[in-house]
């Protein structure tokens, strides 16, 4: 019957909540297991979530064996454990393309199915959409559709959800809370309230005393079990909360057994086989020098949002676990606390996906900011990151930093850089600091010379005669721009790159380097809006310099999932997009057309 299924699954058509409804338990056993078979086969090959999933087999083919969706709004949270809802819905066919450009996403997509409600990627958030959803069935007497909002991978450690349930409990409207518990997010789940799920009768009391009616714990691999809650559920006239207790990586003997995430997450099989470039990652950089500074410093703590080992902490957690707290999927806490720890003499370093830090803002701004704070940011997976798609694209955060008066900003373009800042930011500063970098393999490290506190990559900074093109070099993005260079210079067109490496504030330098050139370009993998671009054409502005100049960067729109490489290509990052507009602007500058042989 397994092999029946997965069959099933392959086909134009995949399965149907319809089908689903209509199996008998011994095909629901078949499907299940043809299920996990097909979640292990793809998504080791193309790369995702995969611990979460192989955990919400059975609960979610009981939720749409109970509920009817579309009409019934079942929201998931976080938006990485609905694959097997995906697989539900007549996806199934789409998984050889999972996470690849113009292929499906490995989250909810609104795009892609009228089941999927929100691209709720970022945790904590379903239970504030279930709420609006129920008020909305209110006022428009809507009384015979159920909202259902699927909790699970520490999602209930965010305050947001919290906020959300204050509401829910007081409101009386019918909402169906379902918390799949795995204690996991990442890691295992910490704190108070994972401690309570796990008593005999804590939860029950926890969410009593909120409102809400209690159903469990539940089998969360039993879907007769599973079902029975559910529909006990959905008499309820008013706020429940369905309690699973499941395992992540069900089923799967390797993620079973692994004890740091249970395969959360697994690159694609097809990266496995490529070669190491020996010079390792952004993360483990980072980790390293972390490491090294913190053995001599025992002021140096770190905080971390339910992310240890995805951020580059285990080693740390191990060598000095009283040092390194884990708030869970709580990032404003995590701000906060840690501009109190500043306070009281430690030097607080804060890694964090750069997509996360956005729901920390106003924490950042008046609570560390506003003090002085001198807590280090460590912006991981900043710029395009590829596969996860439009929430995870750290391309906002050079933008949101400026903002932060005191605030200091370093981009580093390969390791040694990075261990320069890292140094600088626990050593020297006195105030908020951020480094950014991307996510995967180290680029060679760069030589450059120094000028006026800004590296010289290429060219000359002041040359006697003015030289014909700037570049300003962000980041990671150094190697694209000498790629430029070389280029431009075998047409006979001369260039100077450079690296501020401390992008906010820009030093002044490089305007006044501009002046020295016929035209500049700034380039980062930021958004246009806001970032290191606009502080450079700023800078020109302010010191009189009259240059042309353009910026480069990733346009302000929601960018879709895809390699790194084709999505910057596709943004005019590269070192040949780069050069047309180089070469544009220059011919622009002297009034002539680009020749035919420019790109």
């Amino acid at each position: 019957m397994k092999d029946l299924f997965e069959a099933r699954l392959r086909e134009a058509d995949g399965v149907n909540p319809a089908d689903v409804k209509a199996l008998s338990r011994p095909e629901l056993f078949g499907l299940a297991d043809a299920i996990r078979a097909f979640l292990v086969e793809n998504v080791v090959a193309s790369g995702g979530h995969l611990g979460s999933n192989l955990g919400v087999v059975e609960l979610t083919l009981a939720l749409h064996r109970s509920f009817s969706s579309p009409a019934d709004r079942i929201i998931w949270d976080t938006g990485h454990q609905a694959y097997v809802h995906k697989m539900l819905t007549g996806r199934s066919p789409d998984f050889v393309r999972l996470r690849r450009a113009g292929g499906m996403s490995g989250y909810p997509s609104r795009k892609e199915s009228e089941h999927d409600l929100v691209e709720n990627s970022h945790a904590s958030t379903a239970l504030s959409y279930a709420d609006g959803f129920a008020k909305a069935n209110v006022v428009r007497h809507v009384e015979d559709r159920h909202v259902v909002a699927v909790l699970g991978d520490g999602s209930l450690t965010g305050g947001m959800a919290w906020e959300a349930l204050n509401n829910i409990g007081d409101g009386r409207r019918r909402v169906i809370v379902v918390l799949n518990d795995n204690g996991c997010s990442y890691s295992p789940t910490i704190g108070a309230v994972s401690r309570r799920l796990n008593e005999s009768t804590g939860g029950s009391g926890l969410f009593e005393q909120l409102g809400l009616r209690y159903e469990g714990p539940v089998d969360g691999h039993d879907v007769a079990a599973l079902e029975q809650a559910f529909e006990r559920a959905k008499t309820v006239n008013g706020p429940v909360l369905v309690h699973c207790r499941t395992v992540k990586g069900r089923g799967y003997p390797p993620a079973e057994a692994d004890l740091v995430d249970h395969h959360h997450a697994v690159p694609p099989q097809r990266a496995k086989s490529a070669p190491a470039s020996g010079r390792g990652t952004w993360t483990g950089a980072f980790a390293d020098e972390l490491l090294e500074l913190a053995e001599d410093r025992p002021d140096i703590v770190a905080v971390t949002a339910a992310m240890m080992h995805p951020v580059g902490l285990g080693a740390f957690a191990e060598r000095h676990p009283e040092r390194v707290f884990d708030v869970g999927l709580a990032e404003q806490h995590a701000v906060t606390s840690s501009a109190a720890m500043a306070m009281a003499g430690l030097r607080p370093v804060v890694p964090i996906y750069s997509t996360f830090l956005n729901r920390a803002f106003d924490q950042l701004l008046l609570d560390c900011g506003l003090h002085d704070c001198p807590v280090t940011f460590v912006l991981d997976r900043s710029g395009i990151t590829g596969e996860d798609g439009p929430s995870h694209h750290g391309m906002w955060d050079l933008s949101l930093l400026r903002i932060v008066p005191n605030m200091r900003i370093s981009a580093p373009r390969d390791g040694a850089t990075l261990r320069q800042a890292l140094r600088h930011c626990l050593e020297t500063a006195t105030g908020p600091t951020a480094l950014r970098f991307p996510k995967g393999q180290l680029p060679e490290d760069l030589e450059a010379t120094v000028c006026d506190g800004v590296d010289v990559l290429h060219g000359e900074a002041h040359p006697s005669a003015p030289r014909d093109v700037l570049i300003v070099a962000v980041g990671v993005m150094a190697s694209e721009c000498l790629s430029a260079a070389e280029e431009l210079e075998t047409e006979g067109i001369t260039v100077t790159v450079v690296d501020p490496k401390w992008v906010h504030p820009l030093p002044p330098a490089v305007a006044a380097m501009a002046a020295d050139h016929r035209v500049a370009v700034s380039v980062e993998d930021n958004s246009r809006t806001g970032g290191v671009g606009t502080a450079f054409l700023q800078s020109l502005s302010d010191q009189r310099v009259t240059t042309p100049a353009r910026t480069l960067a990733i346009e302000a729109a929601f960018q879709p999932h895809g390699s790194r490489q084709a999505l910057l290509a596709g943004l005019g990052l590269t070192g040949s997009s780069i050069a047309d507009a180089a070469r544009a602007l220059l011919c622009w500058h002297v009034g002539e057309q680009p020749s035919s042989t420019g790109r």
